[in-house]
């Protein structure tokens, strides 16, 4: 369900193949996605989206359909467009694996392929890992400011897209959401998919309390039951009534779940009708414009809310729905580059993140050298792809789940309660020299 044309790209990519292939250029080239600096409210990024990427790198080719609407168009030479059939990934990928907590200036992903290859997956390569990056690091701070409970992806209809929709379950899963509400997503990734029911459905009927056992009947494992179509504390109490009635048929209420309203409220009179009635098992789930303050918000008052669903917050990374990031060339024919574009300069070379750690195990600091310095810590980017072809079975979606939890344990107190404090990120002395040598290059000096 997941796209993979290789027309998934902007027009000057092949611009520029096509200048690469009249002239010869096709020298080993290295490139490197990495953010430039973090939005507003972020402390922190969560990588996430290598294992589309490398699907869509080892799947790189463009079909028979597809070369001949480029000949059609015009917009190619006919023999630039016979080439292109030929075409394939035969580079290498390194990656922070998924799951992984990353600042601005580091490189998550660097791939290394003769130029035209790496050129080319820019814009398919930006897209994904863009994406399902933004969506983890904001699934990421909602399973920080509501710890211990449920959190689900509720967001598919808000999504900007099917392909999105599906993409943010799995990022929120990844990052710590326990499940979704969105059916492909189960079939597709193996995500636990969860529902309840649609105001729709209450209003259907003519009696509250009928709607509640009709769907029970039907409905009857993980038994969830929308209880504020008309009056919060009025549907508890149908619910109170109607438990025992199914208990003796082997049917539990699960949960209720609350999605107007002022929910901490609410959810301290539901919690006293059920518990009064004996129902102290039963959860009490709450959806309705949540995002992480809201969530935070309710955590901390004490509410008695056992889980949350959450949208359009998540599947829009409404508060930060963009990162500034950027795929750089970093070396090409064995020569460092570097861009000098004012605002927009990098770092030149072939780069390593090391990350060091405090006494009690949180994330001290990182630092950013070049590949051949000597430097001590934890080494972030490994190998994932060699000429072409996996270097191994990429982590399932559980492990790198649970790579990202331990990920969020050693981020610093202030960043897990959700400050926007940053975590230091050193340039080495050897690759500011190399800048230094390269900018007294360039101006003459």
């Amino acid at each position: 369900m997941v796209e993979n044309s290789l027309l998934l790209t902007d027009l000057y990519q092949l611009s520029m193949l096509e200048c690469y292939a009249r002239y010869g250029m096709d020298a080993t080239a290295s490139f490197e996605f990495f953010v430039r600096k973090l939005p507003s409210r972020r402390g922190f990024l969560m990588a996430a989206g290598l294992e589309q990427l490398v699907a869509f790198l080892e799947g790189m080719h463009y079909s028979n359909e597809e070369l001949d609407w480029l000949r059609e168009s015009g917009l190619f030479a006919a023999s630039f467009v016979d080439d292109l059939a030929e075409l394939r990934f035969t580079g290498d990928l390194d990656a922070m694996p998924e799951g992984t907590i990353f600042f601005p200036d580091e490189p998550v992903v660097r791939v290394t392929a003769p130029l035209p290859e790496a050129q080319l997956v820019e814009t398919r390569l930006v897209n994904l890992l863009h994406f399902q990056t933004v969506i983890a690091s904001t699934a990421a701070r909602m399973v920080l400011a509501a710890p211990g409970r449920q959190l689900i992806d509720f967001g598919l209809r808000r999504a900007h897209g099917a392909e999105a929709g599906l993409l943010a379950a799995r990022a929120a899963y990844l990052a710590g959401f326990a499940g979704t509400a969105t059916l492909a997503a189960n079939r597709v990734f193996d995500i636990p998919v969860v529902g309840t029911m649609a105001h729709s459905f209450v209003q259907a009927h003519d009696d509250e309390a009928i709607a509640f056992e009709r769907f029970a009947r039907v409905r009857p494992n993980a038994l969830t039951l929308l209880i504020d179509t008309y009056d919060t504390e009025r549907g508890a109490r149908f619910v109170a009534n109607l438990a025992p009635r199914l208990a003796r048929e082997g049917i539990a209420v699960k949960a209720v779940r609350l999605d107007s309203g002022d929910l901490a409220a609410h959810a301290r009179a539901v919690r006293t009708i059920l518990d009064e009635a004996d129902l102290q098992n039963v959860r009490i789930l709450v959806s309705g414009g949540l995002d992480d303050r809201a969530l935070l918000s309710l955590c901390s008052s004490g509410a008695p809310i056992d889980g949350f669903g959450v949208g359009t917050s998540l599947t829009t990374a409404a508060d930060a729905p963009a990162l500034d990031c950027a795929y750089k060339l970093q070396e090409y024919a064995g020569r460092p580059r570097r861009k000098m574009s004012e605002g927009k300069v990098t770092w030149p070379g072939c780069k390593q993140v090391y990350r060091h750690y405090a006494a009690d195990g949180t994330i001290a600091g990182d630092v950013v050298a070049l590949l051949d310095e000597t430097a001590d810590g934890e080494a972030l980017l490994h190998p994932v792809m060699r000429a072409g072809r996996r270097c191994g079975l990429l982590p399932r979606l559980a492990e790198a789940r649970a790579h990202a939890a331990t990920s969020l344990a050693r981020l610093p107190a202030p960043l897990r309660r959700l400050q926007a404090s940053g975590v230091s990120v050193r340039i080495s002395d050897g690759l500011r020299s190399l800048a230094d040598d390269m900018d007294r290059a360039r101006r003459g000096s």
